[in-house]
Order: structure tokens, then C-alpha cells, then sequence
């Protein structure tokens, strides 16, 4: 037969923690800045972020699709597309190091962009 021995005592067993280092992932506040930029109505339709790592930083890699509709879609596409690249955004712990449109269109719903972007830990 065995035994448990129940007197061991749980401050010795190890649990589950965060890491201590590690920081949230920066999409959501990425997309809250983003959809602000882009005026409304606009809306993310996939948005997915991965870790990444170079020899000295490390950070996330995020893919953004955003769709803009309405009367007025088409300019302010535009005025995204151009203001995109000197765009200052605010985010807690991390910095976009880069931000860049990889395609861009139009369909009977509005206009459409598919982001790439790369948030970078601020140490």
C-alpha cells in the first residue's frame, strides 16, 4: 500500500507564475490607435501577433487586416496610406519599429488594408 505524506508543506511546491520580465503583447492598443486613425466606420477583421527576436531586441511581428466602409472609405484610405509612414503611436513597454502596408484594394464592401507591423520592447 502507499502513503501520502500530508504534512508537506505547499510553500515548497513550485507554481505556475508570469515570467517577470515578460510584458503584454502590444496588438490591442496597436489596433485602438490604428481604428482611431483610420476615422470610423472602420473595423479589424484579423489581426494575429507572434514573438520575434533579433541578436539584440525583441518584440512581436503583428499582421492587421482593416476594412473601412462608408461614403467617405476612399479617403480616408488615403490619408492612412500616406500619414501611415510618420506615424507616432503610443505603447506601453514597446515602440513601432515598423509599419508598413503590404496590400491594399477595394470591393463592393469598401476599401481594404493588410498591415505588417513590428512592435520592438522599449528597454
Amino acid at each position: 500500500m502507499t502513503s501520502a505524506d500530508h504534512r508537506f508543506a505547499g510553500a515548497k511546491i513550485i507554481r505556475n507564475q508570469a515570467i517577470g520580465n515578460r510584458r503584454d503583447d502590444p496588438l490591442p492598443a496597436l489596433l485602438v490607435q490604428l481604428l482611431a486613425r483610420a476615422g470610423q466606420p472602420a473595423m479589424i477583421e484579423r489581426a494575429v501577433s507572434r514573438p520575434w527576436a533579433s541578436a539584440l531586441f525583441q518584440g512581436r511581428r503583428h499582421v492587421i487586416s482593416l476594412r473601412l466602409t462608408g461614403a467617405d472609405a476612399q479617403a480616408r484610405r488615403d490619408r492612412l496610406l500616406d500619414e501611415l509612414p510618420e506615424a507616432e503611436w503610443t505603447l506601453s513597454g514597446y515602440f513601432v519599429g515598423d509599419i508598413f502596408v503590404d496590400r491594399d484594394g477595394s470591393d463592393d464592401q469598401g476599401q481594404w488594408l493588410d498591415l505588417s507591423a513590428l512592435t520592438v520592447e522599449d528597454w
